[in-house]
């Protein structure tokens, strides 16, 4: 199996539980945080919807420079508005990957803030690390709302709500 095929199958199978996640989010809740150090569930919410856009941004650019400052996120009023969304950036994510070629996914691309680097790797990693980040985030969600006490979908079989435990 190619790389390209994988990511699509990842990209896929990963989209099943972000949507199941997502879908879950009231939007009377998007204000709340846990902690003043953390994201707005609105934020988080957003940021893992929009997550699958870095496929595209990893293929059809170089870098991407946080000092650019010109990043706004999309405007969500509703939930309907997440998961509309999610749909989208998954599409061009599905759209990119198959327009790419493995040697595409050798090249490098980098992650800085004006002069400091974070990182510069192959393209695939990048792609496998935007992967990584809505795992993540999505498992961070999960905590959001669980606080909430707000029921949380299985992603890799059933939740302790769903098994009825606890």
């Amino acid at each position: 199996m190619t790389m390209i095929a994988m990511f699509l199958k990842e990209l896929d199978q990963e989209a099943v539980s972000t949507r199941k996640m997502l879908s879950i989010v009231p939007a009377d809740k998007f204000n709340w945080q846990p902690h003043p150090k953390s994201m707005t569930v609105l934020r988080l919410a957003t940021h893992i919807a929009e997550l699958p856009s870095w496929v595209g941004l990893a293929l059809t650019t170089s870098e991407l420079d946080f000092g650019v400052g010109d990043y706004q996120p999309a405007t969500i009023n509703t939930t309907a508005d997440l998961l509309n969304l999610l749909e989208k950036n998954l599409e061009d994510a599905k759209t990119h990957l198959l327009a790419a070629t493995e040697d595409q996914l050798e090249e490098s691309w980098t992650l800085r803030n004006g002069d400091t680097i974070y990182s510069t790797t192959p393209k695939s990693e990048t792609i496998r690390h935007a992967y990584c980040q809505i795992v993540h985030h999505r498992a961070q969600l999960g905590v959001f709302l669980r606080l909430l006490d707000i029921p949380i979908p299985g992603c890799y079989g059933p939740s302790a709500d769903e098994m009825g435990l606890y």
